[in-house]
């Protein structure tokens, strides 16, 4: 029996007797045994699908103690619960709710090697002394739950992640587990670039949602659409989401659908802790048929039996979108996903995607006051030096750091970068990849306009979208309904999906999918291109790269 054979034995017994799974999913035992080589992972699958079970079983036959970032309290007590429950070695929590004495204690413990798991929040390792503790005990592996938060191409973007990198190296590069519910081709790449994963697997497992009825409701007037939405949110099945822009939307419609006798609450972040919690917990435990929320709802939630996602209004993406549609229908059962739209929502997207901005005016002022210093110099006080708002500076910070102009340190503290002597060419560069991030994002507006208006398989273009391919139109869709679906020639696939192509003026780009005579294109510098077949052919416009 050769040693590959062996290993897997291993696994399926540790799954089976330590953590009671019968049989692993599809794509957990690849990333276990990629984790137990040694090799940095990056792992894309749906929330419900055992991500969990792939840091928990490949931990526990890993010498040394396994670091869990997770950027939510809530999040980390249920992995907490869940890992407090099997017989692995012990496991603790840290994050701000924490008592002096109690992180004391939980240290001790991880130093003593008592510890087999650490679930923190990704701020606490901006604490030196927190930083040192870990590094004194030796991780060896360092997981990265909800990864896409590392990305500013993601949708859910949390600025304590830019550090992870290099606390990752500080801690002198232990095996990385990055995990991920959603992540479109460029999220990955900045997922693996940021957090320095070295020769990474990567693991893309199951984006498909058959059971997901797929559906978009076209409205030119507001009060036909308000009509529509309660009358056909008061005839579905509950439990159920509804997804709007704004908070303000959000207290409005929960409202609505309370005045018809539906138990609805809303959720955002301009609610307090508490009641957010309290609402989160009603709607978990049923007492609550609809929650109607903005995207501040939803991460690491596992409820099996939503079965409907509503969106009164696109969402700022599709990464957003395919995310928040995946919480119905968890249990397998039938889900509806509908969204209701009006052209004039993207004007809201696009005015949300532009707020944060920064120019080169904004970048100078910050390597200014970092070159200024000479030294260290902490995020609390550059932004009282440069005035600016945390988005700004973080958009800012992230900009200089990609150029070599600064470096952050473990711990958030900002200094000189290795460019420091060419500070001019760095801030055009800077200043360049800014606005191909701007660029992004509107592309990005774009391609949830193109689903919105879409007049083909609505599963097929969502899965395209993130580098998968179905044969045949889905079945189970209101254009498929209808007959509404594209037939593409061989001869309109002018270059394979998911092949590199060279364009003259946007350089390089990824083929994403056909749509009849039109290809699509994400390109690395200005997002997503939708182009007529016929014109790229007659000027030449795309070259394949090897």
């Amino acid at each position: 029996m050769t040693q590959a054979k062996k290993d897997v034995r291993v696994v399926r017994r540790v799954a089976r007797e330590t953590f009671g799974y019968s049989k692993l999913r599809p794509g957990q035992e690849t990333a276990i045994q990629a984790v137990l080589e040694g090799r940095d992972t990056l792992v894309v699958m749906p929330t419900g699908s055992g991500k969990s079970a792939i840091y928990q079983i490949a931990g526990v036959q890993i010498p040394g103690p396994t670091v869990v970032v997770s950027p939510l309290i809530a999040l980390q007590r249920d992995q907490f619960e869940a890992l407090d429950e099997q017989d692995v070695g012990g496991v603790a929590l840290v994050n701000s709710t924490l008592k002096q004495s109690e992180r004391r204690e939980t240290f001790e413990n991880l130093l003593e090697g008592t510890l087999e798991f650490l679930l923190l929040a990704p701020e606490q390792l901006s604490n030196p002394e927190v930083l040192e503790q870990v590094k004194a005990a030796r991780p060896s592996l360092f997981v990265v739950d909800e990864a896409h938060c590392v990305s500013e191409w993601g949708h859910d973007f949390r600025p304590d992640y830019l550090r992870l990198g290099a606390v990752i190296e500080e801690l002198g590069h232990p095996t990385i587990l990055a995990l991920t519910a959603t992540a479109s081709p460029p999220v990955r790449e900045e997922i693996i670039a940021r957090l320095g994963m070295t020769n990474p697997r990567l693991v893309v497992q199951g984006f498909d949602r058959p059971n997901i009825w797929l559906e978009v409701e076209r409205y030119e007037e507001e009060i036909a659409r308000k009509r529509a939405f309660l009358e056909r949110i008061a005839e579905l099945e509950k439990p159920g989401i509804v997804y709007t822009a704004t908070r303000q939307r959000a207290e409005e419609i929960a409202q609505d659908l309370q005045n018809k006798g539906i138990r609805a609450l809303p959720y955002h972040a301009g609610m307090k802790t508490p009641e957010r919690e309290q609402v989160q917990a009603d709607f978990m435990e049923d007492v609550v048929e609809v929650i109607v929320a903005t995207t501040a709802f939803g991460m690491g939630i596992d409820k099996p039996n939503v079965r409907f996602v509503l969106h009164y209004g696109v969402s700022d993406s599709i990464d957003s979108y395919y995310q928040e549609i995946g919480r119905g229908g968890r249990d397998g059962e039938p889900a509806q996903a509908v969204l209701f739209y009006r052209p004039e929502d993207l004007g809201i997207r696009r005015f949300f995607a532009s707020t944060g901005q920064v120019d080169v005016d904004h970048l100078q002022q910050v390597a200014t006051a970092i070159l200024h210093h000479r030294g260290a110099v902490s995020l609390h006080d550059l932004r009282e030096e440069t005035e600016l708002s945390q988005s700004k500076l973080t958009t800012a910070l992230s900009r200089l750091e990609e150029v070599g102009l600064v470096e952050i340190s473990p711990n958030g503290e900002v200094q000189p970068g290795e460019r420091q002597d060419a500070p001019v060419e760095a801030l055009l560069e800077a200043a360049n990849a800014q606005e191909n991030h701007h660029s992004y994002d509107r592309s990005r507006i774009e391609m949830m306009r193109g689903y919105a208006e879409l007049r083909d398989c609505r599963r097929r273009y969502l899965l395209n979208y993130f580098g998968e391919e179905i044969e045949a139109p889905c079945g189970n869709c209101d254009n498929c309904k209808a007959g509404i679906t594209v037939e593409t020639t061989e001869q309109d696939e002018i270059f394979p999906l998911n092949s590199r192509v060279e364009h003259n003026a946007w350089g390089g780009g990824l083929v994403m999918r056909y749509e009849g005579d039109k290809i699509v294109i994400l390109f690395d510098t200005v997002g997503y291109k939708t182009l007529a077949v016929g014109v790229v052919q007659e000027r030449g416009l795309l070259k394949p790269v090897a």
